[in-house]
């Protein structure tokens, strides 16, 4: 657990999203060197790449470094007019992944776009759609997002099929350079009308949340 000192200085540490077997919280320390773990263990086949940032192309002995880097440059960059929020997911205690979102300019646009890994061998399950569902009613029903936007190469499946799930729309299509050849990506969004919510959540630490990022009734 994160020392509640932390947590008042970075109240992301102290966020808590429950929903039946699944729970997101702030990454702290004993969280990011699980999360190390799970990624040794693989996060997609060696062959695909379905990130747009190839985070994954680095060698056993970069990842750790640079995964630290990742955790220490989102707090150290955080601020009201751009900020990423990252939750460690669990799955009946376990630790299996990350699901975030990402915005700019929010208290103007109100929207971000949501992003996440899972650990190969916890694929398949159904956990990938809980983890986005989890975070989508957290955003809409507690942060005051009036939409969500997500993006994925159209080699992969998986993460489109999520998205078809909770309710995205098609938002047109972008194109950048993968591995050295050229990939499409389909854009995707959500408004919160369309989005088909999955068990109900529960809250803990969103108020503080609220406070940080500039939301005047948080």
């Amino acid at each position: 657990m994160t020392d509640p000192r932390l947590v008042e200085i970075f109240p992301p540490l102290g966020l808590r999203v429950t929903s039946g077997p699944l729970e997101l919280r702030g990454i702290g320390e004993p969280e990011v060197l699980a999360l190390l773990d799970v990624v040794k263990g693989g996060v997609h086949a060696p062959e695909a790449m379905p990130f747009a940032f190839p985070w994954t192309d680095a060698t056993d002995a970069d990842l750790p470094l640079n995964y630290l880097q990742w955790w220490w440059r989102g707090m150290a960059t955080w601020a009201t007019d751009a900020w990423s929020l990252d939750l460690c997911a669990l799955w009946n205690g376990d630790v299996v992944g990350v699901q975030g979102v990402a915005t700019r300019d929010f208290l103007t646009l109100r929207f971000g776009e949501t992003g996440s890994w899972l650990g190969r061998r916890f694929q398949g399950r159904g956990i990938g759609t809980a983890m986005r569902q989890a975070m989508c009613a957290l955003l809409f029903d507690h942060l005051d997002f009036e939409f969500v936007t997500s993006a994925a190469f159209t080699d992969n499946p998986a993460s489109l099929r999520v998205s078809e799930k909770l309710g995205y729309k098609d938002n047109g299509r972008s194109w950048q350079t993968r591995r050295g050849d050229s990939s499409t990506t389909r854009r995707l969004l959500l408004i919160k009308e369309d989005f088909v919510p999955g068990p109900a959540i529960e809250v803990e630490g969103v108020e503080a949340v609220r406070t940080f990022i500039g939301l005047e009734d948080g």
